[in-house]
């Protein structure tokens, strides 16, 4: 794309993303780029521009010859997909803020790219204002990744805030994320964990160069995590945050997830309260390395469009280096973590599937533990998702040689408790 050309922006969608994008434009007459064309679902509501602008037909936008560039913020990752489709195969740039849609469709999108030598950018799909995924494809092009951890939902991380500042319990905590819009009135897929699996999928392929459908990913939300959970966090000193996490182990291989867990205060992801995303990278010789911003709103969320579009007028593409250029990573489940699980009664743990148990706390109404599992006990079964259980990760949870560990294991068995 020749860098003084317009940019001619058809826009699916009208909401809070969207019309923040069209305040935006407003605003860098530098860019030149203007929307020709917004394709909407509900005619009827009252919008604040020009009621010319708007159409239902999807087909005017994608067929408009004048519009080179096609921006999408639409809620329906069906409907998403066959949007980003067409506009490739119509000669077209995307622009997309669609987790759900990347993370689900990933490797045809990948093959749509290289078939029609067009640019897919999503920057605004991982942090919103937070320029992560450039960060991972382009100052990170080597193998001295060695982990991203992050907060990439703001819903769940200002709901376990006030739980944690306020006391408030999950349930009311809720309701107050969902009075002031930071969370839906279906609140499901922010609170059990799939909007940021989604992110955490698309994080992978700009980190590591892997290609992983969400559903074969371990998460979890916070729909189970009690106040009681989170006053033993303010003993320990310790937060609980919802944290897309993978680390590079000893074997080459990569551990990731999306669990809740337990975060020290030193820790720069304890410093990230309320709607806000945070990602600490660390790598070879550059340590840990912060980033810190708003995840969702309108204007936030709109700067990173606008971003991925200012890339488009100097033809930038992302180039897959950790997928086409170097050999991909791959997925492990060849370690263990620690646990801290709480429940109301043992019978719904299995016991025995724990290498061991470091603390045992039963005296309350509300039991819990500190143990370490293998993964594969978590990915193969729900007893720690059901019956009211809740389990959050110790600080450093990964463990990985388990003969050393084991030298120094503090058994409860021996103690004749299991």
């Amino acid at each position: 794309m020749d860098t003084h050309k317009q940019l001619n922006i058809g826009l699916f969608g009208f909401g809070v993303v969207g019309e923040g994008l069209y305040k935006v434009l407003q605003q860098t007459p530098s860019l030149k780029a203007s929307i020709v064309k917004v394709c909407i679902k509900n005619p009827g509501k009252k919008r604040d521009a020009p009621a010319a602008l708007f159409t239902t037909e999807k087909d005017d936008l994608l067929n408009d010859t004048n519009i080179n560039v096609i921006v999408e913020v639409i809620d329906d990752a069906d409907a998403a997909f066959v949007i980003v489709k067409t506009a490739l195969l119509n000669g077209k740039h995307v622009v997309s803020a669609s987790k759900k849609m990347l993370a689900e469709h990933l490797p045809e999108i990948l093959d749509l790219q290289k078939q029609t030598g067009l640019s897919v950018l999503y920057e605004a799909a991982a942090c919103a204002s937070i320029p992560v995924i450039r960060n991972l494809e382009e100052y990170y092009d080597n193998d001295l990744l060695h982990a991203i951890k992050a907060i990439v939902n703001g819903s769940t991380n200002f709901i376990l805030t006030r739980m944690f500042e306020d006391k408030l319990s999950f349930a009311d905590a809720l309701i107050l994320a969902q009075q002031l819009g930071f969370a839906e009135s279906n609140p499901k897929l922010d609170v059990e964990g799939f909007d940021a699996v989604n992110k955490l999928s698309i994080l992978l392929n700009h980190a590591y160069g892997i290609v992983e459908h969400p559903d074969n990913l371990l998460f979890n939300g916070i729909q189970n995590i009690q106040l009681s959970d989170a006053l033993v966090a303010k003993e320990k000193n310790f937060e609980v945050k919802l944290v897309a996490q993978a680390k590079k182990l000893k074997n080459g291989r990569v551990a990731t997830f999306v669990l809740p867990q337990f975060v020290k205060q030193d820790d720069p992801l304890s410093f990230v309260k309320n709607e806000y995303n945070g990602a600490v990278i660390e790598s070879g010789f550059a340590d840990k390395q912060f980033f810190y911003g708003k995840g969702a709103g309108s204007f936030p969320t709109a700067s990173a469009v606008l971003s991925d579009l200012s890339a488009l007028r100097y033809n930038y593409r992302y180039e897959y280096k950790k997928l086409y250029h170097h050999q991909p990573h791959q997925l492990s489940n060849e370690y263990f973590v620690k646990v801290y699980v709480s429940f109301d009664d043992w019978k719904f743990i299995p016991r025995e599937k724990f290498e061991w148990i470091e603390e045992w706390h039963a005296d309350a109404e509300r039991k819990y533990l500190v143990a370490v599992i293998n993964v594969n006990y978590l990915q193969e079964a729900t007893w720690w998702k059901d019956n009211n259980t809740s389990l959050i990760l110790m600080p450093d949870p990964i463990i990985e040689d388990m003969d050393i560990i084991k030298l120094k294991k503090r058994s409860l068995e021996l103690a004749g408790i299991i």
